[in-house]
């Protein structure tokens, strides 16, 4: 009795082709090439790995299958068959050697809701070669889909014991591990972690790392600390390297405090330099505590470990942050003092604190004096400088710096961040096609965000021309319209009074599939509750006037009144502003 099919949806032809060794010959296009390839002209396609089973006795031989016609859509796809529209071949642009990789992609796709069992089987038909790349490509196309990717390594280590001649190495175990790892699947990573213990030389360093990653990231601080003390049973050395490794990975998922703990516990035995330090120092400042920054800072001093220009650059950023300029200036001014000069990074973040606490001048003297200690700018620094000296309109001076920066080019050549600041000190709509110019000249490429602000600066203006010109120039680019781009015209038109152009954007943005602003739902609810009180008003105004007319100018006036009213909503109506108010309701605003 011939056992019940599963049919697979779907196959490419290049894998069909790989697989059955076949040479498909196009046909030019005729009446059948817009149908789909599921259309009857291929049953076999549907039940390819069952079909053709050893245990199959009706299994036929591959010459006939050969002769099919294949007809479908012109693009070649992976997952869809197709035709070219020429009598010439078709040429597909992929490499050969992923065919087999895209071929159990495939399977393990169209059959993941299956037994594990089934899958097994159908994998066992596939009458694959096993390679150390194809099983690292076949697991890397499944790095966010645990489950396909684990019964794929599941049946690569049973063929392994069943002697195929294939053993998975450290690379297939550490990928997996991470896929695992990554969808906080720690049974089958304590599984698979048995199953490399049991074989010498597979846990690795990177195995260290991917664990204590995971395990960080998952917030199981005792596992990853039992990571740490399991070292010798794999095979690797208990060294500070490893240590250091730890203490990093349980502060970059903020378990700083288990990190300092376990870091007095063993650092006589593993010794420490400032590195380590440095480690829960970041862990602390990174964490906004400037209090347990400032212990632990003054543990650091009075330590043998004298504190380097990491240590000192990242306690001048955290101080910064929390508005201690004082503080972080007096520390900048020591590291001059002793000798370790900041680098730009440090000065930079001083230079930002002095600009935004509008102490201009200290910030230009800190900038000319890191000149002077051969510490170069970068555009990080020019742009700090620029922005702040906008706001204050000492435009001089920004013209001055800019000057600097196209002068040294390389690292200082301005930016899309430099031009912004730049374009919102504009006054008047005669200064941006100068400045525009100079951005082409300086090679430096527009972005959406650029048109986006030359477009409210129009609008605020009212320049309605060169609103218009901006507009077609973005759609001309392919730069917009985004969802900021229609609150820029919505919002526009609204403050200018022009309800009937605000609506009409909105429409076309809602059309799109582009998602309001909450504020913006707010504003057009307005505007829809505005003209229906105006259109309540104009009614009672015409039953009052209604008694000294005739019915049939009464009739005339009525249906001129209702084209006024419907004019301003465009294509909104009272259908979207009842929708509009019920969705600010659900949202809470």
């Amino acid at each position: 009795m011939q056992p019940n099919l599963q049919p697979l949806r779907t196959f490419s032809r290049e894998i069909v082709q790989w697989k059955f060794k076949l040479k498909f010959q196009t046909q030019s296009k005729n009446h059948y090439s817009h149908l789909s390839i599921s259309h009857k002209l291929l049953p076999f396609v549907a039940n390819i790995l069952d079909s053709h089973s050893a245990k199959n006795p009706n299994a036929e031989t591959f010459s006939k299958i050969s002769k099919c016609r294949f007809l479908g859509i012109t693009e070649t796809t992976r997952f869809v068959h197709s035709i070219a529209n020429s009598d010439e071949s078709t040429k597909f642009h992929q490499d050969p050697n992923d065919q087999p990789t895209i071929f159990v992609q495939n399977l393990l796709k169209f059959r993941r809701d299956k037994p594990m069992e089934k899958i097994e089987q159908a994998l066992d038909l596939c009458g694959l070669t096993l390679t150390e790349d194809l099983v690292l490509n076949v697991l890397k196309r499944h790095h966010s889909d645990w489950r396909p990717a684990y019964v794929f390594f599941n049946w690569v280590c049973r063929k392994e014991r069943g002697g195929s001649g294939y053993s998975p190495g450290s690379d297939v175990y550490n990928v997996i591990l991470d896929i695992l790892g990554k969808s906080q699947r720690f049974e089958e990573v304590i599984q698979v972690l048995d199953e490399m213990s049991k074989r010498k030389g597979l846990v690795n360093e990177e195995t260290y790392g991917i664990l204590l990653n995971r395990f960080a990231a998952a917030h199981m601080v005792e596992e990853a600390i039992g990571i740490f003390n399991k070292r010798k049973e794999f095979g690797l050395e208990s060294d500070l390297i490893a240590f250091q490794k730890l203490l990093m990975w349980l502060c970059r998922y903020k378990h700083v405090e288990a990190s300092e703990t376990f870091f007095r516990l063993n650092r006589n035995e593993f010794g420490c330099d400032i590195k380590t330090w440095n480690i829960i120092f970041n862990g602390w400042c990174v964490l906004g505590n400037v209090y347990e920054a400032k212990r632990f800072w003054n543990e650091i001093i009075s330590s043998k470990c004298e504190p380097d220009m990491f240590t000192c650059g990242t306690f001048i950023n955290a101080l910064t942050k929390k508005g201690k300029l004082g503080t972080a200036i007096k520390l900048f001014q020591s590291m001059w003092k002793k000798g370790l000069n900041p680098d730009v990074v440090i000065c930079n973040c001083i230079i930002d604190a002095l600009c935004f606490k509008k102490r201009i001048p200290e910030a230009l003297q800190v900038f000319t004096e890191m000149k002077k200690q051969g510490c170069p700018p970068d555009v990080a620094t020019y742009n700090s400088l620029i922005k702040h000296l906008c706001k204050i309109q000492r435009m001089e001076k920004v013209y001055e710096l800019l000057d600097e920066m196209e002068q040294k080019k390389g690292s200082c050549l301005p930016n899309a961040i430099t031009y912004h600041y730049l374009l919102k000190s504009l006054k008047k709509p005669e200064e941006v096609p100068e400045l525009l110019e100079r951005i082409e000249r300086n090679g430096c490429m527009m972005t959406a965000d650029t048109y986006n602000l030359i477009l409210k600066l129009y609008m605020d203006w009212d320049n309605q021309e060169r609103v218009r010109y901006t507009w077609e120039v973005m759609e001309r680019t392919g730069l917009g319209h985004d969802r900021r781009s229609y609150t820029i015209m919505i919002h526009g038109f609204y403050d200018k009074g022009r309800i009937q152009d605000a609506l009409r954007y909105f429409s076309e943005m809602t059309l799109k599939g582009l998602v309001p602003e909450p504020r913006t739902k707010i504003l057009v609810c307005d505007m829809n509750i505005k003209l229906k009180e105006s259109r309540r008003k104009v009614e009672m105004t015409v039953k009052e006037n209604g008694s000294s007319s005739s019915s049939s100018n009464r009739k005339g006036q009525k249906e001129e009144l209702v084209m006024l009213i419907k004019k301003p909503l465009g294509l909104m109506g009272e259908l979207n502003f009842t929708s509009l108010r019920k969705d600010v309701t659900d949202d809470g605003l």
